[in-house]
């Protein structure tokens, strides 16, 4: 007999081994799909969009100056959360990314908390990427489309098809996309350097508020404010270790793909923070829904990059798309969530994973609030930071002889710059919309009322993710 499910602080043997393996094989992924390029154009795949649309509203709450401030010590953050992730994966290679750190070094509820932050921001992220492909699609003015919900419907319903596919077409198609949007960010660099001006950089009033001038037009307030649009820069690099158990070679593979993503999206990042506000001017482009393609007025590079703009929002979209799957199914498999959700089909993709938060984005994007639901997805993402870097600290402390074939630079000092920046940005998104914080704080927690009031004493014990668990206890006892 084997152990399945827990109950009431005892375990209870519920199946054989055999159902054992039965509920696994229901539930499984396709091995070996990805190298570590793969994997790095999937880490650039997820956060490509965030360098066509989103970040701009940066310049609204703290002009070029705040926003600029704020991406160099977001860029920072995000350098010292993604050394610490890969460590973090190159030891616990499993599909629950964030979730099993957190599981291994802080219990069932750490773990059940990292995965729902996690899930909170995968679920929103393409709702509000949804309404920037929207504002790029209308400015095309494609099959005569003013509405933007039929878009919507049409991404979701596109997307979550092809993932149903399998992951490997899925990574491929995912490459393909990103390869295309990188290439729209060279173009858009090359047009825009003869409308380049420095004072287009500084063209917002400043304000009364403290500390404000050109540079700073609302304050020193104002880079606290820019901080979760900064975040868009880089939002869901960190999902390169859902990949985990579809990878080769994870504990080498995963660690050198998300450092490598991580170093491409600084790149990109410095060039369409100064070249995009250097060009259209920072007043014009701090409210735009696709401020690339505006920023060059008019001509073929303008139509060019709306074209290009608009398969980079794709790429994003497709790729968290495949992030959200892969955490629900985590959650759903180790028992965390309702079990049915992780069921695999025959091309072994997790069908309700993929479909059921695909409908909640939806309807979230029919409110068409692109920055609303951005600073929602920023909530769940800092959270979720703040979890992953103390996980990484106290996996340190507590288990310093755990086999870790990539260890992080600067250790835990690294990791707690990291987790000091992340607390900053949860703070911050309440800053910029109280209501959306709070919606998400509520959400939050219904999901771990859940977890405390039913699913906690039905986890299932023969899943990776727990399996982690199980064997560190093992080793324990015999020590």
């Amino acid at each position: 007999m084997s152990t399945i499910e827990s109950g009431g602080g005892t375990t209870a043997a519920t199946s054989s081994t055999a159902s054992s393996t039965d509920y696994l094989d229901k539930r499984r992924l396709k091995t070996g799909t990805a190298g570590w390029v793969l994997l790095a154009g999937l880490g650039v795949s997820y956060v490509i969009s965030g360098d066509y649309s989103g970040w701009n509203f940066g310049l609204e709450q703290g002009g070029f100056g705040g926003l600029a401030i704020a991406a160099v010590i977001i860029a920072a953050m995000y350098f010292a959360m993604v050394l610490g992730m890969a460590e973090m994966s190159s030891a616990l290679p499993a599909a629950g990314g964030g979730y099993t750190f957190a599981r291994r070094a802080l219990g069932t509820w750490g773990g059940m908390a990292t995965g729902t932050a996690v899930l909170i921001e995968y679920a929103i992220a393409p709702a509000a990427i949804a309404t920037f492909i929207g504002a790029y699609v209308e400015s095309l003015h494609l099959f005569g489309i003013t509405d933007g919900w039929w878009v919507y419907l049409v991404v979701y319903a596109i997307f979550i098809g092809v993932h149903l596919a399998g992951v490997g077409e899925a990574l491929k198609v995912m490459f393909v996309i990103t390869a295309i949007a990188l290439a729209g960010l060279i173009v858009f660099a090359i047009a825009a350097i003869g409308d380049f001006s420095w004072s287009n950089l500084t063209d917002i009033a400043p304000t009364d508020a403290a500390g404000a001038n050109s540079f700073l037009p609302h304050g020193y307030l104002g880079i606290w404010a820019a901080i979760p649009f900064a975040i868009w820069f880089f939002l869901a690099v960190e999902g390169v270790p859902l990949a985990a158990e579809e990878a080769k070679n994870p504990a080498r593979n995963v660690p050198r793909g998300i450092i490598a993503a991580m170093c491409a999206l600084i790149c990109t990042c410095a060039l369409v923070l100064f070249m995009v506000p250097g060009a259209g001017g920072a007043s014009a482009m701090q409210t735009s829904g696709n401020p690339l393609v505006e920023a060059l007025g008019s001509g073929t590079a303008h139509t060019v990059v709306n074209y290009i703009g608009l398969a980079g929002l794709v790429a994003s979209f497709f790729s968290i798309i495949y992030a959200y799957s892969r955490q629900l199914f985590a959650l759903s498999r180790a028992g965390y969530l309702p079990k049915s959700l992780s069921v695999t089909n025959s091309r072994k993709s997790p069908t309700l994973a993929l479909i059921v938060p695909g409908i909640v984005g939806f309807i979230l994007s029919l409110t068409g609030q692109g920055a609303m639901l951005l600073n929602m997805a920023v909530f769940g993402a800092a959270l979720s930071y703040v979890l992953m870097m103390i996980s990484h600290i106290v996996l340190r402390i507590r288990e310093p002889e755990l086999a870790r074939p990539y260890r992080t630079p600067g250790g835990i000092v690294t990791t707690a710059f990291a987790l000091v920046i992340a607390v900053l940005a949860l703070v911050a998104t309440f800053l910029v919309d109280i209501k959306a914080a709070t919606g998400c704080l509520i959400v939050f927690a219904l999901f771990m009322a859940y977890f405390g009031l039913y699913s906690r004493k039905r986890l299932v014990f023969a899943s990776a993710d727990e399996e982690f668990e199980a064997i560190a206890d093992a080793e324990e006892g015999l020590s």
